[in-house]
């Protein structure tokens, strides 16, 4: 599959004329538990030619492109890419640290990642973690029986707020780095691992019963998170010249 994601990225570069900077997975593949038929999720930043951002008529500053059933191929022009990290958009924030890495300029991501780093929005990103959370949560968790995957739609969010709480960062984008957080119970711990090791072999579609101390764990902790995000600080963005800069620097003449 990896030559056929490679081979449409080149593909997209020739027929729409434009650079891609970085190219990495995203969704389960990215968070390490994926489920035997998992679509690959693709994801690139890509620029065009400096004349391209000139025109007087808008221009889409985006690109949806599914492949196949299994494939499906997404991406964000350079200047789409900086307006939302001003705003600490958490799906870019992962796609700039996601493990399965296709393509990449090594000096672009390097600068685009050290940019990333500052100013960093704690306020916007738990409120987007636990957005998620509670949408998924009331979706799926509150009946009498669930999909053993839902359970994971919302842990991944909750978790993702306890880390930034913890450690005032970014949380990682692999599942099991999450689960290093010191105020997760052996007991806990044993449920989510069992659950993860179900999903991977394939199990997630299966119904079954809920699980009663997972689900006071997660509705303890968005009770928690919906009052601890109002408290918070929303902080200063980066800078639109800093921004302004780095855009300027990678046109591509």
């Amino acid at each position: 599959m990896e030559q056929k994601i490679q081979q449409a990225l080149h593909r997209i570069e020739q027929q729409e004329q434009l650079d891609i900077l970085y190219a990495v997975e995203s969704g389960s593949r990215a968070w390490g538990f994926p489920s035997k038929d998992s679509d690959f999720d693709v994801r690139f930043i890509y620029r065009r030619p400096k004349n391209w951002y000139l025109k007087l008529e808008k221009t889409a500053d985006h690109l949806e492109i599914p492949i196949s059933d299994q494939l499906d191929i997404c991406g964000w022009d350079l200047d789409k890419t900086l307006k939302l990290l001003q705003k600490s958009n958490p799906a870019l924030l992962e796609w700039l640290n996601s493990p399965l890495v296709y393509c990449e300029n090594p000096q672009f991501i390097a600068e685009l990642r050290q940019l990333s780093e500052e100013n960093l929005n704690e306020q916007r990103l738990i409120y987007h973690y636990l957005h998620m959370a509670e949408g998924n949560y009331r979706e799926y968790l509150k009946k009498e029986q669930v999909r053993i995957k839902k359970y994971f739609y919302v842990l991944r969010p909750v978790l993702a707020c306890m880390w930034i709480q913890t450690y005032h960062q970014r949380p990682p984008v692999l599942f099991e780095e999450l689960l290093t957080l010191p105020d997760l119970s052996a007991d806990l711990l044993q449920i989510i691992n069992d659950l993860l090791a179900r999903k991977k072999q394939g199990d997630e579609l299966d119904l079954e019963t809920c699980i009663p101390q997972l689900n006071q764990f997660l509705e303890e902790k968005l009770t928690f998170f919906s009052a601890y995000v109002q408290g918070l600080d929303k902080g200063p963005a980066i800078s639109s010249d800093k921004l302004n800069a780095f855009f300027l620097s990678w046109l591509k003449a």
